[in-house]
């Protein structure tokens, strides 16, 4: 059974607006969710792990694409 994930798509906003739309989208989710975030900011490498530090939730995997799209999946903690 394949884990259901919530994607949202930031691609074309800069710093803080990726982070605060993921912070928006993960609040009504359930402790242990996923969330996957689409973002073309090349900062939002460093921010994610920031925010995922400081929130506390687990930032299980960043990857970006040869055409710059980069992809962050966060699973929320309780």
């Amino acid at each position: 059974m394949q884990e259901e994930v919530t994607e949202i798509d930031t691609q074309g906003l800069r710093c803080p607006l990726p982070v605060l739309r993921a912070r928006k989208a993960i609040a009504p989710l359930p402790p242990g969710a996923l969330l996957r975030v689409l973002a073309s900011d090349p900062d939002s490498l460093q921010d994610f792990q920031a925010w995922c530090e400081a929130s506390g939730h687990e930032l299980l995997q960043q990857e970006q694409s040869e055409g710059g799209l980069l992809v962050h999946l966060i699973r929320k903690t309780g």
